[in-house]
Parts: C-alpha cells; structure tokens; sequence
C-alpha cells in the first residue's frame, strides 16, 4: 500500500481514540474549555449516561464569529502560540484537539456571544462535516450539544457500560472540577432532573462545605487543614485523620496549578508521611493543591491531561512528604473535633469545637505525673534499656512535679480539664476509663503506651550519635546503571545514616558499612530497595522505615502489657504522655489507641430526651 497523507476526519478520530474514551472525557472537556473561558456558572445537562445528549452551557467569554469554525478546527487553540508558551501553560486546555475530536465522533454544535455583542452564532458539525455558521438566539456565553457519541464509531460505543456507570463517571468528574474551582457554580442535571448543585464558595467556610459535599459530611471533622510555603512552592488543602482511612483509595483528589493529576512522585510522598499512623490496608483521604512555577512541571505528558512530570523531582517529593509528616505529628490524642485556626502557618485542623487541638512542642501545660506514678518507667523499662547503647539515652528526663489526681467534684468547678480528662477506671486490665469535658474517654493502655515508648525511642536516635558497624567483609553487588549511578550520587546523604556504599563499576557497588540497629538484616536486599528508590524518586526512606519497624518492635515488647493492673495515677500519667506525644492518636500499627464517646452520644444508647 503507498503512503499517503490521512483524510482530517480520519485523522481527528485517531485523535479521539486517545482523548475520548468516554462521555465523561467529553464533559471534562468541554467543562475545562469553559473554565478557561472564565465562566462563573456552568450548567450540564446529560441524558442516558452522555450517550444521546450532553450538553455543556457556560457564561464565559464566548468565541467570535470568524473563530467559530477554527475552534473545531484540528491543533487550532487561542491559550498557546508558542514553545514558550507550551513550556509555562497555565490553562486547563492547550492542544487543540478536543473539539475536533470531539466533533468527529458524534452530532455536535456551538453557539456562541461574546460579551457586548447582539446577536449569537452557531455552526454544526455532523461526523466531522462543517456547516455554515447562522444566526441564533443565545446569552452571552457558549452552549455546546453533543448529541449520538460514537454514532460512527460503532466499535467504540460497545465498550460503554451501563447508563447508570456513565453518568457516575460524569458526577465523580464534575465534583472533582468543582474542589478545584470553588468559585464556580456548576449545576448537573440527568435526564431532565437536577442532580447536583454545587453553589460558590465565597469564604474557606463554604470552600470546606463544598469539600465535605464530595467527600461526605464527616470529612471536615476529621481532617487537618494544611497551609505551607516554601521553595517557591505552596501546598494548601486538608488531609484526613488516620482514623478516617478507607480500603480503597477513591477519595484521593492532587491538584497542581488547579489541574487535578495521578503521579506516582506524590502517591509515594503520601505514602510515606502516613507510614507510621496508617493501618495495613488502608487508605488516606486528602484534597491537596499544590501550586508552583508552571515552568516546573511539564504538563505536555498525556493527551488526556491527567500526568505531569516534574522538573525538580526529588524536591517535590521532598516538600511533600515533609509537610504532611509535619501536619500529620500534630495528631496527638485529644483531639476529637479539630477547628480551623488560619494564625497557624504550617498546619490548622478543620471544623469542630474540641476543648485544645493543638498543644506546644514542649508539652502540655498540664501537671506532669510524679516519678513514683509514671507509668512503665519503672514497669517496663528493662527491655528498653538493653537497646540504649546502641543510641544513647531514649529520651530526656522530664521534669518532675508533685501532682494528684483531682478530686470527684473538680470536673464540676468548671477549672481547666486536659483534652483527655481525668482517669476513673479500669476495664478488663486492658481499657483507661476517663472524664474529660464531653463525656467519657476510652483508651487501650497498650497501644497508646507503645506509641509512646516508640517515639521516645525514635527521638533517641535522632538526638543521639547513629552508629553503625564496619563488615568484616565488603560486599559487592550487581545493580543496574541508573542504580549504581544513585549510590555514586546519593553517598554522602547514605553515610549518615550508617550506609556507606561505594560505586565499582558501570552496575556494581560495594558496602562497607551499615547501620548498627541493622545487624542481621539481609544487606543485599536492602542496598537494592534503597537504590531502587533513590533512582526511581530521587529520595529513599527505607534505611529510616527498617529501623522504625525494629524500634516499633522493640516499643511493643518494652510497653505496659493489657492485663496488668494500674493505679489512678498511671492510669493518669499515661493520659498526660498521651496528649504531649506526637501521633499519639495511633499505634505504631494503625490502630486508634483512644476512643471519645460525647455525653450526646451516650445519651442516644439510654434513649435519653425522647
């Protein structure tokens, strides 16, 4: 067969194979085209699931008349016009193919008025056919119809699902537009009936409304708000509570520069940051922008818009993980209803009236427990000790202060009460029983006593010296060249955390010495998956992951055990370490070590008021 230039209408249904995968790729289309046209309000009007009918109306600009038939027109765009201008783009949409493509698959029709103009226009494009424009009667604004998707494309149409899939496709799109522009009305309707309306918000209070739209009701009171700066980078939105996880990770919304993308660089970020409080098998929830130079990030990656590659990886990655580490080791027991505090730069929590959610680096203000109740100190500190040559002390002494518990009645003399209350009880040898100012607390003595003891043990190594251990023997290993390219590269950064590597050659490296908690490990396998990452993100974690899990290892076995019976004081003592240790509101596992039951909700079991 010769070779011979494609006909247009062919070349633009090639194009849709890519970008129209289904009626929702359309609406995202013809949404985002709209968002770029500065439209205020946008009304979505679908029958059976987009098949037959949808309809995308807007208030934007709107496009002149001798650009209508452009704006179908193939690789034809008004938001670049240069290389400069593809590298630096700031518009939802910039190649140009969507309408064509679009158009070329199914009945398709534009009016358009710009603003200040009488009168509207319309043409209409039948399977890639171009009519003439004519006159038509129109707000100032754009109405696209596509009517028939795929009517010409028969092998297309019989990959759809369901009507009822389709259209679910279609309202998970529109919300997941709307978190990103609060600004804008956007109302959907199917089949003649108004589905959703997801009015502007005007102030953060109706921005977190709308969050809580998309995300349900109880999103806000079990989420922290995150605001920072840095690096020519700012990262803003709200990132869910440990304890409000899910088994799947469908409520997962990453905005860069207000487009909402999948990247593998900052699933690995979230990733890390929610290791230590996360349960196996589940989930983060978060809605997070991240707004930076449009020059950093290529956008040009995928025709569906939906990948990015970043030009400065590692530092993305970087900045991720550590800003929403930070936020989330704010997460200290007590905190059952967070609100919002915007004079906080790094981290507020969002919603809510807890008594305090947040408490100084330094402690709380509470009384601290006295040496002869402190609990496991003097329980269950022999374990701990054996492992405090190899880093120093676990922890500085605290100060300490001669303290009782409160009397029965001081609840009631209206004094300040810690987040946690007072200890009342214990249940099974396994549960604290405890009243603080909304009803009763429930906390299980082991997990939190062992997230404790795994941080102070955390802390030890951090203030003290890192040691690590010579092999008697180097080890040579063979790794690929992008592998062996990361340990030349990352040395220094792997020395001081007692991995010292050496490239010999195009894909081997030698280890001479590792980290001292390490012994034992199977070196081999470690210096690959911690080159394996550095290549892949350019920043490794999993020297620091290994000896978290044997120190968590080692904080279960050195914690107070459920079965042994404590004394008010412990009981109280533990509740005080509780609310002054990060990430306290988990165990080192994922599980919640604590559990609030308001008075409302006690009031409900005894069918109270009704």
């Amino acid at each position: 067969m010769p070779i011979r230039p494609l006909p247009p209408e062919l070349i633009n249904q090639i194009a849709a194979g890519e970008v129209i995968e289904r009626p929702a790729s359309v609406v995202k289309e013809l949404v985002e085209n709209s968002i770029d046209a500065g439209a205020r309000r946008i009304e979505v009007d679908i029958e059976q699931g987009g098949v037959r009918l949808i309809r995308v109306r807007d208030d934007g600009g709107g496009i002149p008349r001798d650009e209508l038939a452009l704006a179908v027109a193939s690789h034809a765009t008004s938001k670049i016009g240069s290389f400069d201008d593809l590298e630096r783009v700031a518009s939802m949409g910039f190649r140009g193919e969507a309408l064509a493509s679009v158009s070329s698959v199914a009945r398709f029709s534009l009016t358009s008025r710009q603003q200040g103009e009488d009168s509207a226009w319309r043409i209409d494009v039948d399977g890639g056919r171009l009519q003439e424009a004519r006159p038509a009667q129109h707000p100032p604004g754009t109405t696209i119809e596509v009517r028939d998707l795929f009517y010409n494309v028969p092998a297309r149409r019989k990959f759809l699902r369901a009507e009822r899939t389709e259209f679910a496709h279609i309202d998970d799109l529109l919300k997941s537009l709307a978190l990103a522009r609060e600004g804008v009305d956007i109302r959907l309707s199917h089949n003649g009936k108004p589905v959703r309306l997801l009015k502007p918000a005007r102030d953060e209070n109706a921005a977190l409304a709308r969050v809580a739209e998309v995300l349900g009701p109880e999103f806000p009171g079990q989420a922290l708000r995150v605001e920072h700066e840095a690096a020519g980078m700012r990262l803003s939105g709200w990132v869910g509570l440990p304890t409000a996880s899910r088994s799947q990770a469908d409520q997962q919304y990453f905005y860069v520069n207000g487009r909402l993308v999948r990247d593998r660089v900052v699933a690995h970020a979230v990733r890390q940051a929610y290791a230590d409080v996360l349960f196996h098998g589940r989930h983060p929830v978060f809605v997070l922008f991240l707004e930076l130079d449009p020059a950093g990030v290529d956008v040009n990656v995928h025709p569906a818009k939906n990948e990015v590659r970043f030009r400065e990886q590692r530092l993305i990655h970087d900045f991720l993980f550590r800003t929403l580490h930070e936020a989330l080791a704010q997460t200290r027991a007590g905190v059952s209803a967070p609100m919002a505090e915007p004079s906080v730069p790094l981290v507020a929590a969002a919603g809510g009236t807890a008594y305090e959610n947040r408490l100084p680096a330094s402690g709380p203000a509470w009384p601290q427990a006295s040496s002869q109740s402190r609990l496991s100190l003097g329980v269950r500190d022999e374990p701990l000790a054996d492992y405090a040559t190899l880093f120093g002390s676990i922890a500085p002494p605290r100060p300490s202060t001669s303290w009782t518990p409160p009397s029965g009645n001081e609840m009631e003399q209206g004094g300040d009460v810690p987040p946690l209350g007072y200890a009342m009880a214990q249940l099974k040898n396994i549960y604290v029983l405890a009243e603080n100012e909304h009803g009763l607390v429930l906390v299980d003595m082991h997990a939190a006593h062992e997230r404790i003891t795994y941080e102070k043990l955390k802390n030890g190594r951090v203030t003290a010296n890192l040691r690590s251990q010579m092999l008697l023997v180097p080890l040579s290993i063979a790794v690929s060249a992008k592998e062996a390219a990361a340990a030349e590269e990352h040395a220094d950064a792997l020395g001081e955390w007692g991995l010292e590597l050496s490239r010999s050659g195009p894909t081997g490296v030698v280890v001479r010495r590792i980290p001292s908690l390490l012994e034992g490990a199977d070196v081999s396998q470690l210096t690959r998956d911690v080159l394996a990452e550095l290549a892949q993100h350019g920043s490794s974690r999993r020297l620091e992951e290994l000896e978290n899990e044997l120190l968590s290892t080692m904080a279960c076995h050195g914690s107070v055990r459920a079965g042994r019976r404590l004394g008010i004081p412990e009981m109280n003592a533990l509740l005080r370490e509780m609310e002054a240790t990060e990430r306290s509101g988990q165990c080192n596992h994922g599980r919640p070590t604590w559990v609030q039951l308001s008075l409302g909700e006690l009031d409900r079991l005894f069918l109270r008021g009704r």
